[in-house]
């Protein structure tokens, strides 16, 4: 992978966040952040909205826990959600070595919990 172009600029944070408050950043309304989560790490990539606005090749992540879809290497929605339990050995490398991508380039703004 690339070198990030980009580099956090605070420590990581830990607000937790339901699917339903992450859901509200996905590109959409410009004068929100874009975040896009990852093994339950929520990131925000706004620097590089460009990737992730509405219509954009990312866009299927803005908003939601992109696990399962980053592990896969899959754009498909329905694999833009939290649960990697299905993800093989070399799916879960490919996951973790997303993590480290954004953790290295991203803001870490809050943890994706569970909204009961």
């Amino acid at each position: 992978m690339m070198e990030p172009t980009t580099h956090p600029t605070h420590p990581p944070k830990d607000d937790p966040f339901t699917a339903e408050e992450l859901a509200q950043y996905n590109g959409s309304d410009e004068s929100k952040p874009v975040y896009v989560c990852i093994k339950g790490n929520v990131f925000d990539v706004s620097p590089k909205r460009e990737m992730y606005g509405p219509g954009k090749g990312y866009n299927v992540f803005a908003g939601k826990d992109a696990s399962r879809g980053l592990g896969m290497s899959s754009l498909k929605p329905e694999d833009a959600v939290s649960d990697y339990s299905t993800l093989d050995e070399k799916q879960m490398k490919v996951l973790d070595d997303w993590l480290a991508y954004y953790t290295k380039r991203y803001n870490i703004v809050g943890k994706l919990v569970d909204s009961k």
